[in-house]
């Protein structure tokens, strides 16, 4: 099956039926425009040797849910619907693997920040995209910094809602961190401790121990970060969820990135101070080597995370 040479595919599913990628438009009018009210995920679909999987595709609909959820947003859609309708959005567009955008849009054509009654449209997009950082990063790591842009105060917004309107100040943080040479950011809570990178979760390990901030320091609650915490105690290691100074990103053995696009890189130094030995350490690399493998279906999927995508599918 032949991918296209850029991101984009060819159909997105529109509230149950497909549509030409072109054809998939809001109005400039629309609410989401004007006012950010628009909530999404991010699912990576990979190639296995049993088929095309994709990666905990009833979790991340069941944030999705949420996010509206707690947003006043009608999802019309149940989650068996959404999950086969992103199995569809693979095939539809002859995929191998690939990642995978839903989102639920207020669309509309009015003004005013009171929306509720705006149209509420739900699309799952496919997109060509390889790792978020690199592949490079993946198998050398990253070098970071400390981003002056930190994340909301709890009662600003709610953190736990994929909101598009929360990575506004996650843009500043990675606009700051390429200006400065950096590859990423890592933000700080309201309080001053560590939360996590622009569009990553972040785990710091120190004397075999992995630390990871709490959901009070506004941050999402990662897909991938619960992963690599099921993952890492099943290897047997302790994970601390708690509040972590910025100084012990300076005096870390390692740290690495977690998420959906990113998937777990490494981090080789922090402002310009080498993390460790300045390159991925044993159990960044133990946790990664089973994350991965999992997902390519080069591992044993113990944990019951992948959907296999059905061969067989009917466009509407």
């Amino acid at each position: 099956m032949a991918e296209p040479s850029t991101g984009r595919t060819t159909r997105i599913w529109r509230d149950g039926q497909f549509v030409a990628w072109d054809d998939a438009t809001i109005h400039v009018m629309s609410h989401a425009v004007h006012y950010a009210s628009s909530v999404f995920e991010g699912i990576r679909c990979y190639e296995t040797p049993s088929g095309s999987a994709i990666f905990r595709a009833a979790d991340h609909m069941r944030r999705l849910r949420d996010s509206c959820r707690i947003y006043r947003m009608p999802l019309r859609y149940d989650l068996d619907t959404l999950v086969q309708a992103a199995a569809d959005t693979v095939n539809a567009n002859d995929l191998r693997h690939c990642y995978l955008r839903p989102i639920v849009v207020r669309t509309g054509e009015q003004m005013g920040v009171y929306g509720v009654d705006a149209p509420v449209e739900t699309f799952i997009i496919a997109w060509n995209w390889g790792s978020y950082l690199g592949d490079e990063a993946l198998q050398h790591g990253v070098d970071v910094c400390v981003s002056s842009w930190r994340r909301a105060a709890p009662d600003t917004f709610p953190g736990l809602a994929k909101a598009s309107g929360n990575y506004l100040s996650s843009q500043l943080s990675k606009m700051e961190a390429r200006v400065n040479k950096y590859s990423e950011g890592i933000m700080l809570d309201s309080f001053g401790h560590v939360a996590e990178g622009s569009g990553e979760n972040l785990f710091v390990v120190k004397d075999g121990v992995i630390f990871t901030a709490s959901l009070g320091a506004s941050i999402l609650k990662g897909i991938t970060r619960d992963s690599v915490m099921v993952i890492a105690r099943d290897l047997g290691y302790e994970v601390r969820e708690e509040s972590i100074p910025r100084e012990l990103l300076y005096i870390a053995d390692e740290a690495f990135f977690s998420g959906t696009a990113a998937e777990l890189t490494p981090i080789r130094s922090v402002d310009r101070i080498q993390v460790g030995a300045g390159k991925p350490g044993a159990i960044t690399r133990a946790i990664q080597t089973q994350y991965m493998g999992i997902c390519k279906g080069e591992l044993e999927d113990r944990f019951g995370w992948l959907t296999m995508v059905q061969n067989a599918v009917t466009i509407a």
